[in-house]
């Protein structure tokens, strides 16, 4: 009989080397602990001696081929095929990986526009112009080289299994992070370089509100999430000032040279003011439509929030007014189209935030939120975050998401100072809450050692995305990192002090937490709200432990899920079929959203997510589906009052839509086919139709995957 010490394993590559026993129990046991298998106690050891005794008695040496497939059947035969499985769709992901080319089929499909799931992945994207075709087919091959060489198989095993969801994979060869606030205020008042150009600080207001989207496009060029202006009042505010000083100097120029009078202070004034409005509306205009035609390396408009707040008492309060007051007007006119007809723009994401100086009637600055409420009734826009709910949340302060709804922890510098301006987020992983529901199959203590399973490898995954970025220098993006965006470092300065400490957070996200409460107490989250509750506690305690472990910024976010709805659900219901209420739908639900068909009023909606925003504070959103209320203003300005008095961060969707066919304006809806449809002259063709919809934190304009269609035509009033 050959001993074992000379029994021998025939490599992939022709390689002979010595058989070793432990690597097969290694291997099953990992298959075991991962995200779809099951651990039986002393089974690998079995296997493998039962492989090793088949070894002894044949006479050449195995193959790597062949001992996979015995433990393949193996594991089938002692009853264990959750295992097997696992096993089977490890053995296939590297496999994968060892292929050179994957993805001529995918990319095929974006030019043939047959790859619906990646042409319609994004809402803001069109997939009909070359250079988002170009960054589409960019992503694909980005994405393929990430699997193969990049990913940690387990990782890249529980993303394809739906377990979790690793966004934006095809940024990830890229030394890119997500999204940011924007330190504009810096880069104004010092200056910035710009491909190499230096831009000094602007002298006019009409100059700063140019430089202001020409800093967006690059930033956005160099990042691939959202990213806001914290205070576009207040950072402009100094250079309409700055306008007004050059306008009445000219006049009373005017005056004495032209007119040969001595100067009239008071009719100067009046001049210098009326051509400064003139210039604030021009300043806004170019704003307006430079972010909503610039194209950016991705292929779409920039990302971009604009947070207007402003305090009484600053120096330059009746500047910031002026600046609000006429982004609403701009707004509330809206874009013309192609048909000459003034539509609802996607960009600039608008926040208004509620104050006591202009929240209540007799306020200062009541006339704004009037206006605000009035723009939110035609254009959706702007959105609503309460000063006095997020003072409770965030040690006082007050400032802007990034992007649509991800935000920061409070941070202070060496001085003691809050700082916000010039931060980011490194990344997101979420987890698919209905899954471990499905898992669980009604068994709550199962449920919970799931989902402790499934976090870790969450933490996995997101410390993954730490590693990417710690060794990038300030070279990858001078935009970001040399000229002002978030830093002023060197060339080849490293990043990394940016990423610890809590300056960068990195979030957790979740979707489905009505489905996986459904699953395990067998009802809605609003009527089992103690187990929904304790499921977004769980997590958060968790990311707060990470952060405390690793002095990384791990926060939990509230995931937006725009395409993850329909892919979380569309893996589930072919894994484990139609499920009623759950995989049927062909969509998850939103974070910790109420369920869209469930029939409950704005204001009890509003209170029942709120207590989840608490938790949920690296990212959150609650909306309200309303109806056309054009008409009805005041009763915006109800549930605008009741947002700041009752929850942080709201919106409201309503209907803003267009045929070209016909020039029907109002409500494009979905058919039972699942297709957009004008509901006048039955138009179809998605090229003649404009149809904005809240997509998730950003309105969308160019259509969506099946999934998030279906729960668009789903989503009941709440008024």
């Amino acid at each position: 009989m050959i001993k074992t010490d000379e029994l021998m394993v025939i490599k992939r590559t022709g390689e002979k080397v010595p058989f070793d026993k432990h690597k097969i129990v290694v291997a099953i046991e990992k298959a075991m602990h991962s995200s779809a298998g099951v651990y039986e106690e002393g089974q690998a050891d079995r296997i493998a001696n039962e492989i090793e005794e088949f070894a002894q008695t044949i006479k050449e040496p195995m193959t790597i081929h062949g001992i996979e497939e015995q433990v393949y059947y193996k594991l089938i035969k002692y009853g264990n095929p959750a295992t097997a499985k696992s096993y089977e769709s490890y053995r296939s992901v590297q496999e994968f990986k060892r292929q050179i080319n994957t993805i001529d089929k995918d990319i095929v499909g974006i030019l043939n526009r047959s790859n619906i799931d990646v042409i319609d992945e994004n809402s803001n994207k069109d997939a009909d112009i070359v250079s988002t075709q170009r960054d589409l087919i960019a992503g694909e091959v980005s994405k393929d080289i990430a699997r193969r060489i990049l990913m940690p198989t387990d990782i890249l095993l529980a993303h394809d299994s739906g377990a979790i969801h690793f966004h934006d994979m095809d940024y990830i060869i890229q030394p890119m992070f997500n999204c940011c606030l924007v330190n504009l205020e810096d880069m104004l008042t010092n200056g910035t370089v710009i491909n190499g150009k230096k831009i000094d600080s602007p002298k006019s207001f009409q100059v700063a509100c140019t430089v202001t989207t020409q800093i967006i496009a690059q930033v956005a060029s160099g990042q691939y999430g959202g990213q806001s202006i914290n205070g576009v009042d207040r950072i402009l505010a100094p250079y309409v000032r700055k306008s007004y000083n050059k306008y009445l100097a000219a006049v009373i120029e005017e005056q004495k040279e032209v007119y040969g009078i001595e100067p009239d202070m008071e009719k100067a004034e009046e001049i210098a003011w009326k051509r400064t409005r003139k210039e604030v509306k021009d300043g806004i205009q170019t704003m307006q439509y430079q972010i909503n035609t610039l194209m950016t390396t991705n292929g779409q408009a920039p990302f971009v929030t604009l947070f207007m707040h402003f305090m009484p008492g600053y120096e330059y309060e009746r500047e910031a007014a002026l600046i609000d007051e006429e982004i609403l007007k701009q707004r509330l006119e809206g874009i013309k189209n192609e048909a000459d007809v003034y539509v609802t723009p996607a960009f600039p994401k608008l926040i208004y935030v509620l104050d006591e100086h202009n929240v209540h009637p007799d306020s200062k600055y009541y006339y704004l939120t009037e206006l605000a409420a009035k723009c939110t009734a035609k254009r959706m826009y702007p959105d609503y975050i309460s000063a006095k709910k997020m003072r409770e949340l965030y040690e006082g302060n007050v400032f802007a998401p990034m992007g649509c709804r991800s935000f920061l922890s409070p941070w202070k510098d060496e001085n003691g100072n809050y700082k916000f301006d010039g931060r980011f987020n490194m990344g997101v992983v979420s987890l698919n809450l209905p899954q471990i529901g499905i898992l669980a199959n009604g068994n709550e203590e199962k449920f919970w050692a799931i989902l402790e399973k499934r976090l870790e490898l969450a933490k996995k995954a997101l410390l993954f995305r730490y590693e990417l970025l710690k060794n990038v220098t300030s070279d990858v993006s001078p935009i970001h990192w040399q000229h002002g965006a978030i830093a002023r470092l060197p060339k080849g300065a490293p990043i990394a002090d940016y990423l610890v400490g809590g300056y960068a957070t990195i979030s957790l996200g979740y979707i489905g937490l009505y489905e996986a409460t459904k699953l395990v107490t067998g009802e809605s989250h609003t009527k089992s709200r103690d187990f929904a509750y304790k499921v977004i506690k769980t997590l958060r305690d968790h990311v707060d432990a990470w952060k405390k472990e690793t002095n990384i910024g791990f926060a939990l976010y509230g995931t937006p899920a725009e395409s993850l709805t329909n892919r979380f659900c569309q893996i589930d219901r072919a894994r484990f079929g139609e499920i009623k209420d759950i995989t049927d739908k062909g969509y998850y639900t939103n974070s910790y959203h109420v369920d869209v068909r469930e029939n409950i009023s704005v204001f009890d909606k509003f209170d029942f997510e709120s207590e989840f925003q608490k938790l949920s504070t690296g990212g959150m959103i609650s909306y309200a589906e309303i109806p056309n209320m054009t008409n009805n203003v005041e009763a915006v300005l109800s549930l605008v009052t009741y947002i700041y008095d009752h929850i942080l961060y709201g919106e409201f969707n309503t209907k803003s839509d267009y045929c070209h066919i016909c020039g029907f304006d109002g409500e494009i809806k979905v058919n039972a086919d699942n297709e957009w449809e004008c509901p006048n002259c039955h138009n179809k063709d998605r090229n003649k139709l404009t149809v904005i919809r809240r997509t998730c934190g950003y309105l969308g304009e160019n259509f969506w995957n099946e999934g998030r269609t279906k729960e668009i035509s789903s989503r009941v009033l709440h008024i």
